[in-house]
């Protein structure tokens, strides 16, 4: 494995990038960063020749935009909908349950919650996304959904010391 090809420089980005989102306490701020990755996502899945995950990486950083603006229930439904078909159509494995169940619990997450409990489900996507980067050989991704799980966290108890539980 090449810890320098391309596609890896792209995972090492999109760690920086989510490290930084989900240490976040502001949830625009959270959602905005998190798009970003999901942009650097798309394109290191997409070298890596995953494309089910390049695909929920890509509707991912629309969807984060778009909750930026809207909450819409209407358009959860489309983001569910549009991972779970396109990216039935994309699987050539079983593993690509991984990163549309990540994508499906971030669409819930970002639409239908707020504070502790959106970064709850997006722990759930995280652990997702850890599996789907373990077998798809992703170092970068590996590394960063790791550290998300604790940023996270870390971020989580935080607000909840300081009684922001939403």
């Amino acid at each position: 494995m090449d810890f320098f090809a391309p596609a890896q420089l792209f995972g090492y980005l999109a760690f920086v990038l989510g490290v930084v989102a989900f240490a976040q306490r502001i949830d625009w701020r959270l959602k905005f960063l998190v798009a970003t990755e999901c942009v650097v996502y798309t394109v290191h899945f997409s070298m890596l020749g995953n494309n089910a995950a390049a695909l929920s990486a890509g509707l991912s950083a629309i969807r984060m935009f778009v909750s930026l603006r809207t909450r819409s229930p209407w358009l959860a439904v489309f983001f569910l909908a549009a991972n779970l078909l396109f990216g039935a159509a994309l699987a050539t494995s079983w593993t690509a349950a991984f990163s549309i169940a990540a994508g499906c619990s971030g669409t819930i997450a970002v639409f239908y919650l707020k504070g502790i409990g959106m970064r709850l489900l997006l722990f759930a996507a995280t652990l997702c996304w850890l599996a789907n980067n373990i077998v798809s050989g992703s170092i970068g991704g590996t590394m960063l959904e790791s550290i998300i799980a604790v940023v996270n966290g870390a971020t989580m108890l935080r607000l909840w010391r300081e009684g922001k539980m939403q």
